[in-house]
């Protein structure tokens, strides 16, 4: 199984799972240019695309979908209530055209499976309609995909634990967003509970999810106004190393997804 992150930010977001038969996109927040660009890095085109998987429906998770959709007529999973959002957005003018009969509907904690895919999607805390994240498994390995969460809670760790990979969010250094630019309202919406999660909150996540079989850590949604790569790596290694686990983050590898950059591809 592979993870590649094609796009992954605050501006932008499409990530690509994939085994040897079954290839997926989870969201398509940029371009539908910039999205193929990224397939054809791995060898791929948007034919070879056996589904979507959205988490919600704000604009850099979506952007990009109804031109791929429209181009290539790929299945589109989400959740009911992320379906009449994105739709609602079609009303209004705010996405272009998309079939609804490419649209299957999907809820939290029920797995299905596509090929030789099993994906399960699973509750997280964000402004949104109904959204998700995505655990998908391809035998006994599994790959996480968890951003756009404000909080997480047990439910998160356990959904979390075991995967072979993961891309998980770290979206700001709370320092920089509150000395930052951004109104008070906006500020308050991300650190709230709906928000997004901080740097040193992610590295506090993986602290209590971390475990022998972890290849891969990747840390995705970072903020282009509230974040530095370098920050959110220096803070979520910090919090691994001083963490009560028998680990240090030199145990595994650690990287950071780029907005504007193909990441290297996992292979689990």
């Amino acid at each position: 199984m592979r993870l590649c992150s094609i796009a992954s930010g605050s501006s932008g977001n499409c990530i690509y799972v994939g085994s040897e038969a079954t290839h997926l996109l989870v969201d398509a927040g940029i371009s539908g240019k910039r999205t193929e660009e990224g397939l054809a890095g791995l060898g791929l085109t948007g034919r070879d695309l056996d589904g979507i998987l959205i988490t919600h429906e704000h604009s850099d998770h979506i952007k990009g979908l109804s031109t791929l959709a429209k181009k290539y007529e790929i299945p589109i999973y989400a959740t009911g209530g992320t379906i009449q959002a994105i739709q609602a957005g079609i009303t209004r003018g705010k996405l272009g055209w998309i079939d609804p009969e490419l649209f299957q509907e999907i809820r939290e904690d029920r797995k299905f499976t596509l090929k030789d895919l099993t994906i399960n999607p699973m509750k997280i805390s964000h402004d949104a309609a109904q959204p998700v994240a995505y655990r998908i498994g391809y035998g006994s390995r599994h790959i996480g995909i968890c951003t756009d969460l404000g909080t997480y809670n047990d439910y998160t760790v356990e959904c979390l634990k075991g995967m072979d990979a993961l891309l998980l969010e770290a979206n700001h250094d709370v320092h920089m967003l509150q000395v930052g630019s951004y109104p008070y309202y906006l500020k308050q919406r991300i650190l709230g509970d709906r928000g997004h999660l901080s740097n040193e909150n992610s590295g506090r996540l993986l602290c209590r999810i971390l475990h022998d079989g972890l290849k891969e850590i990747i840390l995705g949604h970072l903020s282009k106004e509230n974040n530095l790569p370098e920050l959110a790596y220096e803070a979520v290694r910090m919090e691994i190393n001083m963490g009560d686990t028998p680990y240090r983050a030199s145990d595994f590898k650690l990287t950071v997804a780029r907005r504007d950059e193909v990441s290297d591809v996992a292979v689990i």
